[in-house]
């Protein structure tokens, strides 16, 4: 989308100062940098991404959970049902394997995650034969 005071797609244009430093400073901060999910981001909003690096670096620059274990939960929330945020998922999986997770604990992850949605079903089916018996559909078992 074309800037409005200048006319031109703001997403391709180079880096200011401001966001050079605040890049560096996200790679520095979090460990790693990705211009296709970060990127944007930075060129159409540096005070928005400043304040979500102010944010998101707090576990890394104290705490005392492992890096790996904080890609780990990355993982967890990025392919939970109610998120599925697929560059999310791709990225962590990949800063996980470098700080030296196995694709066991990756996929058991998953697995634990992969429960999320079952409330459908444990909420839903009980409604479903409430409902049912109000309405007087009772079916064959």
């Amino acid at each position: 989308m074309p800037n409005q005071q200048t006319g031109r797609d703001n997403m391709s244009e180079e880096l200011n100062e401001r966001q050079k430093q605040l890049k560096e400073r996200f790679a520095r901060e979090r460990g790693y940098w990705s211009e296709e999910v970060m990127g944007p981001i930075l060129r159409l909003d540096p005070d928005f991404f400043e304040a979500y690096l102010n944010f998101s670096a707090a576990p890394w620059k104290k705490g005392i959970l492992p890096p790996k274990t904080k890609e780990l939960i990355y993982i967890a929330v990025d392919a939970s049902t109610t998120h599925l945020y697929e560059p999310g998922i791709r990225l962590h999986i990949k800063n996980a394997l470098k700080y030296g997770a196995t694709r066991e604990e990756i996929m058991e992850v998953l697995e634990v995650i992969s429960v999320l949605g079952i409330h459908a079903c444990t909420v839903g089916v009980p409604i479903l034969i409430e409902e049912v018996k109000k309405a007087g559909k009772e079916t064959a078992k």
